[in-house]
């Protein structure tokens, strides 16, 4: 003999599951961020590096248009070629040392698509465009925080 259940028959507006957390890569990115020229010195940006704790950061034109991203190891080069040559890190630009091919990515995707982003091309962070204007940036960190809230809210 089976086992009968006494709850009736369920309606398909009750098993479908809300989902009303934010998904997007707008919801989790960073909004205020510390920008570089490209005629910056790599010594400003390993300064500014250190001030704002970051690793890294999009590189601006004059008239604001992404041009690369500068990061620690693109420093590390810099470090260890003035070392190698015996010359001051002072007088070298970012220009030089930027990132000129920069993978970006828009603010509605989710974050879902951008983890596999990040997990495709070995990218700490990357920067989040809308109508080819730079709004934002999302690191790795950003899309873990964002899993452990969604995580959260699915386990009420």
């Amino acid at each position: 003999m089976g086992i009968k259940s006494f709850q009736g028959v369920r309606s398909k507006e009750a098993s479908k599951k809300e989902y009303d957390a934010p998904i997007l890569v707008e919801d989790y990115m960073t909004k205020k961020l510390v920008t570089f020229s490209p005629e910056q010195s790599i010594l400003e940006v390993m300064e500014k590096f250190a001030k704002h704790h970051i690793s890294g950061g999009p590189v601006m034109d004059k008239n604001g248009f992404l041009v690369g991203i500068i990061s620690e190891a693109d420093c590390m080069k810099q470090i260890s070629e003035s070392r190698y040559f015996n010359q001051p890190i002072l007088d070298k630009s970012v220009e030089r040392y930027m990132t000129k091919n920069v993978q970006t990515i828009p603010n509605d995707m989710s974050i879902f698509d951008a983890a596999g982003v990040f997990d495709k091309h070995n990218r700490r962070r990357l920067p989040v465009m809308k109508n080819d204007i730079l709004v934002g940036q999302i690191s790795r960190k950003d899309i873990v925080i964002a899993a452990l809230k969604l995580s959260a809210q699915n386990w009420k």
